[in-house]
This record gives C-alpha cells, structure tokens and sequence, in this order.
C-alpha cells in the first residue's frame, strides 16, 4: 500500500489544513485539538479530489496514529428484536416485518463465552448491543449487564455496549462496572435524520452521549451510509460529530445493508468511492480518532476494503456476525491484515482510552502485583 501511497498526486501535499474554527455550536478546541471547522469548509474537503484527499487522510493518519496497527472488535447481539423504535434499516423494530424474531436478553454465561472466542481469535474490544428504546422498566436486565461488563473487562478487554438512551445514573453505573466505550451513532445529518428515524429526535441521541461523555465513557458515534442521503449530509454528518465537546473516541462508518422487510429494503448499495471519501474526510476532522469501517465491509473485496484503510480507517468489526447481519470471520480478516502488514491493537492502546480508563489500569495493575507478591510468600 505504501507503494500506491507514493505514487498519488504530489499535490495533495499542498493542500493545507483548514484553520477557522467556529465562535458557536461547541466550547473552544483545546489548544492541542485540531480547530474546529465550518460545515463548509469540511464540504470543501469532502469534494477534495479523491486521490487528493485519499492522500491528504492518509498523511493525517501517520502523523496521528501507527499506521501499522488496526483495531480489532466483535460485536454480539445480546438482545434481539422486538424494538419499538422505527429506524427505517433496521430489521430488529417491531413496527417492520422482517425476518428477525424478538428474543430476551440472553444469559450471562454464553455472552462470557462469547467474548472468550472473541479475545482467542484476536479481538481486543468487545461491544455489546440490545435492542432497546431505553432502559426503562429494565432493572434486572440492566443488573445483568452491569455483571457482562465487569467479567468482560476482567478478561483484559475493552468493552463497548449500545443500549439506547441511557440516563446520566445509567452511564455512571456503566462507567463504575468498567465500560470502556458506548456506541450511539447519530447515523446521518440533522437535516436528513427525520427521514430516517421519528420515535427519537437527534437531541436526545445528543443528550445520550452527553450523560456517556460526562461520565468519564469515552463516546462511540458515528454513521450509516446509503440511507437515501445526499453528500451535503455525510458532510453534515461529519460536521455535528467533530463539533462535539470532545471528538468522541471512535467513528463507526457503516454502509446498510438492506434488509427485506424494512423501509429502505431497495435502496441500492453505497459506492466505495463515498466509502472511502466519507472516511477521508473523517480522518483529517478527527485526527486522533479511531475510525471503524463497520457493517457492510462484508460486500467488499479486498482491494475495496485496502481503499478505505489507506483513507483512514483503523479498525473493523470482525466475526461470524454483526447483531442481525453477516461479518467478516477472524481467520479470513487476519490473513487479510498480515497481507498487508498490519497487526492488532492492543487493548486500551488508544490515546483517548487510555487518558480515561488510566486509574482503573494503575489499581488493577497495582492488585497484579500484590496478588504475585503473596503468591511467592
């Protein structure tokens, strides 16, 4: 890939970071965060030349992150079916007839050894996802997650859950069994976001990644592409997130994958030319933050999949599945890697995780020692 890297245009080197951040919307960047910019001028940037700008990420990239790593995750369906709210994609809503049945929360022993295949097979983050509007009237399901993120991070993993709305004493009970991430993605721009969703407004999904943010959970949010958006919304997309009081610490980019039964069934598939500008762009807005190609890489070859870690992206979801739809398995996506010559992350490797989760590492690392001291007495 380096290869290729050299022999794009020469000119994207000269393609200068843009430097006005804005008065409004968000608290001034920290002077060691990249300024924030305009909705037009992250445009400008999206409609960059796509070997300029493929260029231009991949630069950003280096200067942010080793280049030779790749964040490997799994994700597992803890709860399927049976939502009440009606996101045109997705086949889990009761309000669509699809395929996907409603089924409870599952125990906690097969969701542990779950994640014990997951960490074998290389995953270093284990996220996982219940179909729910909220937490409301859960409270023994929700003991019984907080158990699932305890032994999880026990196991020396990140651990990442997406469970809805969550209340700011939801989040803090999260942080305190040692959640690492929450995934709540804003999936498309403000703008656009009323046609895809009705049963929950963007301000409440904002409200959300507040209580994870405020909390000390470092914040997963991103998109889904292909939802009959325009480029104006992946660029507003892109905008909402990257003027969040802190860049959230991972950006998942996913492609739908449309699911009979549902609203957006016979949307055509996105191209991997908007893939992969959607995910430059990203890269060179959010420089230090990890972006995931997500669901849908699986309709990629492999060549497609190499575009889009050359524009930035730096982890994947890997496994036999993602909650309702099919995943790349470990064996063909570390032979892929080690083509490439890329190896795993380790876990709480990333900068933004690493600042957060830094006391909960130093008491567990000082109880190792404690533990090993008595155990040679």
């Amino acid at each position: 890939m380096a290869s290729i890297l050299r022999s794009l245009p020469s000119r994207a080197l000269r393609s200068a970071p843009l430097a006005r951040s804005l008065a409004t919307h968000a608290p001034a960047p920290s002077s060691t965060e990249i300024p924030r910019r305009s909705r037009q001028e992250i445009a400008e940037i999206y409609n960059t030349p796509l070997l300029d700008l493929i260029f231009r990420a991949a630069s950003v990239h280096r200067q942010n992150h080793d280049p030779s790593k790749v964040q490997l995750c799994t994700l597992l369906s803890i709860k399927t079916g049976g939502c009440t709210e009606d996101c045109s994609y997705c086949s889990q809503s009761s309000r669509h007839n699809t395929a996907t049945k409603a089924s409870k929360l599952l125990d906690i022993e097969p969701v542990l050894a779950a994640a014990r295949q997951a960490k074998e097979n290389g995953s270093t983050r284990f996220c996982m996802g219940a179909a729910w509007r909220d937490l409301a009237g859960r409270k023994s399901g929700f003991e019984r997650i907080l158990k699932m993120v305890t032994e999880v991070r026990g196991m020396g993993m990140e651990v990442c859950t997406t469970l809805g709305m969550l209340s700011p004493d939801q989040a803090k009970r999260l942080k305190e069994a040692g959640l690492t991430a929450y995934n709540h993605n804003l999936d498309t721009s403000r703008e656009f976001y009323p046609k895809v969703i009705t049963t929950r407004t963007y301000d409440e999904r904002l409200e959300t990644i507040s209580s994870v943010r405020d909390a000390g959970i470092s914040v997963c949010s991103g998109g889904i592409l292909g939802l009959g958006e325009s480029d104006e919304d992946r660029v507003g997309l892109i905008y909402e997130v990257s003027h969040m009081p802190e860049h959230p610490e991972s950006f998942p980019v996913n492609a739908l994958v449309p699911i009979a039964g549902t609203p957006l069934e016979k949307n055509d598939p996105v191209s991997v030319h908007t893939l992969a500008r959607t995910i430059a762009t990203a890269r060179i807005c959010l420089p230090k933050t990890i972006i995931r190609l997500a669901a849908g890489r699986i309709t990629l070859d492999e060549t497609q999949q190499a575009m889009c870690f050359m524009a930035g992206a730096n982890a994947v979801f890997t496994g036999e599945q993602m909650l309702t739809t099919p995943c790349s398995p470990w064996e063909e996506d570390k032979a892929m890697m080690a083509r490439w010559g890329l190896s795993g992350m380790r876990s709480f490797e990333q900068e933004g995780v690493k600042r957060k989760e830094a006391d909960r590492i130093e008491s567990n690392n000082l109880a190792k020692e404690q533990a090993a001291v008595q155990a040679s007495a």
